[in-house]
């Protein structure tokens, strides 16, 4: 979609009839809507405007464009009108049902941020398995959820889905943190903790050395992503999370997560949800959209970084 700054004066081109006069009411340099106009029509490949001795005529392009122009403008100003009443809330409650390691990461800067814009909305999060998020989902005691391998259930709307890559996490100084990326057998030379079998990261990664064809036995199992991070940051273990998981650590300099190569470990994918229903409070579909720009943003920056498969 065109910029809207760029509709804006292209619609108001249109309307005065000139660059000139659209410039004044606009109060911007004519030389500036003229280059953008050039450089669209350059774009598009062929011209918007007949350009008249005194004023500037549509072509048959351009009567497409403006028609496109004009619906896509109405359609901003309602989306607009939106977020301003999402920016005015003063209140309210969300509950969010997050697994361990999401509640404790991730989330956590985001609701940072969703607080300080909106001090008197209160945020409640509560740390389950899967099978927990989704009943409290269903329930009605948690408005959203985000989990690794969400069932498809009637009546729960996922409304993103971010795949996630898997990684070795270490302490900053431990041998494995200068590497651009980790096989599974380089990970054997150092003690593990494993995530327990309650979570859904350890058939994951058993799954994946048994496909690798290597004999694997954790040094420590826990159903507790803290402890897991605890352990690596005391350079004591090495642990596998996804790069949601401890991407806050990172940013922080306290561990280093480290991509693994190659097909063994599938790729998990993290859902955020909802119940289905009608109208959904303004509180929850703000903080439900900047969770969703937030993991994405995340997300982007994992398929950016991560090396060849």
């Amino acid at each position: 979609m065109l910029h809207a700054r760029m509709l804006r004066y292209l619609d108001e081109v249109v309307r005065a009839g000139s660059i000139r006069q659209a410039a004044e009411r606009l109060h911007v340099s004519a030389s500036s809507i003229n280059r953008q106009i050039i450089a669209l029509e350059e774009t598009l490949g062929t011209p918007i405007f007949d350009r008249l001795p005194r004023r500037l005529r549509l072509t048959a392009a351009g009567e497409i464009l403006i028609a496109h122009v004009r619906e896509t403008l109405k359609h901003y100003d309602r989306v607009q009108m939106r977020i301003e009443e999402l920016r005015g809330i003063r209140g309210g409650l969300v509950r969010i049902a997050a697994m361990h390691g999401i509640a404790g990461g991730v989330l956590r800067p985001v609701i940072a941020r969703f607080r300080r814009t909106h001090p008197g909305v209160t945020v409640t999060i509560s740390a389950h398995v899967v099978d927990g998020i989704v009943a409290a989902l269903l329930s009605g005691e948690a408005d959203l959820g985000l989990a690794y391998r969400m069932p498809d259930t009637p009546s729960l709307v996922p409304t993103a889905r971010f795949p996630t890559r898997m990684g070795a996490v270490v302490a900053p100084g431990h041998p494995l943190a200068l590497r651009a990326s980790a096989r599974l057998s380089d990970c054997l030379d150092y003690p593990v903790v494993l995530a327990d079998e309650t979570m859904t990261i350890n058939r994951l990664i058993l799954d994946g050395f048994q496909r690798a064809g290597l004999r694997f036995q954790p040094d420590f199992l826990s159903n507790s992503v803290e402890f897991m991070k605890a352990m690596a940051r005391s350079g004591e273990a090495v642990t596998f999370l996804s790069r949601l998981d401890v991407a806050e650590d990172q940013r922080e300099g306290m561990l280093v997560f480290v991509p693994l190569q190659g097909q063994y470990i599938r790729r998990q994918e993290l859902t955020l949800a909802r119940r289905e229903r009608g109208a959904t409070d303004p509180a929850v579909a703000l903080l439900e959209e900047d969770i969703r720009v937030s993991l994405r943003r995340l997300e982007d920056e994992d398929f950016g970084l991560a090396p060849p498969a």
